[in-house]
């Protein structure tokens, strides 16, 4: 009997599916109420310091109430992705899509205080700006400080992790070298068609 999801394209490897966390920040972050799915993307922060995942929610967001008191949370990091063509192989095989996600399970706390948020804030705000630092978050700002009150929060505990890295690891070596090029240079083409489709 065939065994799914495929071994190779787990990866349990806690360290790779950190760099995932660091490298595609914006997690979708799913809570259950009574058979009902609440979703937000919202980025975190992977802390070194105690290895919990660190977040904002705005206080309108439905989902805010269920950011504390122990609540679990599925959160799903989605890195590179693309379609993958036959055309690209040596050997004959099927269309494909191959990618890389991180699924994550975790319980909820909220952090209360305001010292605690305004400081992740301006840290938050230092991690996204490497390496070139092109602005500062400051202790002071006005804008920070008039937002304060409709921000919470929150911690997650991770309990499980789950490394996803569908990459043609199943095929002939010269294969999956292939691939990783295509998923290299599909994620590097021009968004500008998108962009003007949608915009």
């Amino acid at each position: 009997m065939t065994k799914y999801p495929i071994p190779q394209h787990q990866n349990s490897n806690r360290h790779h599916l950190i760099e995932v966390i660091k490298a595609y920040p914006l997690a979708t972050i799913i809570s259950v109420n009574n058979g009902s799915s609440l979703i937000s993307h919202i980025p975190l922060i992977y802390r070194e310091s105690d290895h919990k995942l660190i977040g904002h929610i705005d206080v309108y967001n439905p989902q805010t109430k269920f950011m504390a008191d122990n609540n679990p949370v599925t959160i799903i990091f989605s890195g590179p992705q693309c379609y993958i063509s036959p055309s690209i192989y040596t050997t004959t095989q099927l269309p494909t899509w191959n990618y890389i996600k991180v699924h994550l399970k975790g319980v909820v706390k909220a952090i209360k205080s305001t010292e605690a948020l305004r400081t992740s804030l301006i840290k938050m705000t230092d991690f996204f700006e490497q390496p070139d630092n092109s602005f500062t978050l400051e202790y002071d700002n006005p804008k920070m400080e008039a937002g304060l009150n409709y921000i919470k929060m929150f911690e997650i505990t991770v309990t499980e992790w789950e490394g996803k890295f569908k990459l043609s690891q199943d095929k002939h070596m010269r294969d999956r070298k292939a691939a990783k090029q295509e998923l290299i240079r599909a994620n590097k083409q021009d968004i500008n068609p998108f962009l003007k489709k949608v915009f």
